[in-house]
């Protein structure tokens, strides 16, 4: 199978790379390609003459889409919409990644794929309408939705919070944000699955379970042994961050657990997360 990613530089895109790694697959990052420019999207996807096109292409910087809402929904919405129609116009099929943050967060069990979307901040609103330009330009593309990702190849939030660990005793993280933390690693394997199914329509693609910011920290910390570290609580209004994040967006992955892919618990993951890296660094033989 002949597959391009957009955003492969990207720590999600790397792990996508790997998964497909038994496929001919090239993956083109921001250096190399423009999503917002037409006729570049155009010729490389005319030139690689792809099967599938996986968009893992984003701005997924929440404060910086709330400071330049235009640029969220240039890049987010009219991307996606650019790359859709190149792959209409190749025939290949397209696979679009989008986020939890196109639910507003009021729910209190799992969203599942019939739920209604409705973002409350620039992102999901961008990324939604990613969804929506997508779902218009093609008849049968795929649109997955996935949340707090984190893997191997950047400084994600395991990495942030041990960082802050060894620097200060005590951290603070908000109790209203509850979602599901997922390891690229086997987001992208979920994907590539997907992909080799000819899969269409929306799927959930998360590690099981949902935890809120603080339970996720007071994970990370345990793994790491750092037992005398104390993590307080508080909320997403006292931080004063200048855009809101859904309180509670878990996902239920319904539509591909229909297919035989499910998703381990997300402290599983998490473990072999910091597992893997240990072995990378050399601590473990």
């Amino acid at each position: 199978m002949k597959v391009l990613i957009t955003g492969g530089h990207g720590q999600l895109g790397r792990a996508v790379l790997a998964a497909l790694a038994a496929d001919e697959v090239t993956a083109v990052g921001h250096s190399d390609l423009d999503i917002t420019d037409p006729q570049q999207v155009s010729a490389v996807i005319s030139h690689y003459d792809p099967e599938v096109v996986v968009h893992a292409a984003a701005w997924t910087d929440t404060a910086g889409c709330e400071r330049d809402p235009e640029r969220a929904l240039h890049v987010n919405g009219e991307g996606a919409a650019i790359v859709a129609e190149a792959c209409r116009a190749s025939g290949a099929t397209m696979l679009y990644v989008s986020t939890n943050e196109v639910f507003d967060g009021e729910k209190s069990e799992p969203y599942t794929e019939d739920d209604a979307p409705n973002p409350i901040n620039v992102y999901g609103r961008s990324k939604l309408e990613g969804e929506r330009r997508v779902q218009s330009a093609l008849d049968e593309p795929c649109v997955v939705r996935t949340s707090w990702l984190y893997g191997p190849g950047r400084d994600s939030f395991p990495e942030k919070i041990l960082a802050a660990a060894r620097q200060q005793n005590a951290l603070r993280l908000v109790t209203d944000e509850v979602a599901s933390p997922t390891w690229t690693v086997d987001l992208a394997q979920a994907i590539a699955v997907l992909a080799h199914k000819g899969a269409t329509g929306i799927y959930h693609l998360s590690n099981v379970g949902a935890c809120s910011r603080k339970e996720w920290a007071e994970e990370i910390v345990r793994l790491a042994g750092l037992n005398d570290v104390s993590i307080e609580a508080t909320t997403q209004s006292d931080f004063g961050a200048p855009f809101r994040k859904p309180p509670f967006s878990a996902l239920s992955n319904t539509n591909a657990a229909r297919l035989g892919v499910r998703l381990r618990p997300w402290q599983e993951a998490l473990a072999d997360h910091f597992h893997r890296a240990k072995v990378s660094q050399g601590a473990l033989p």
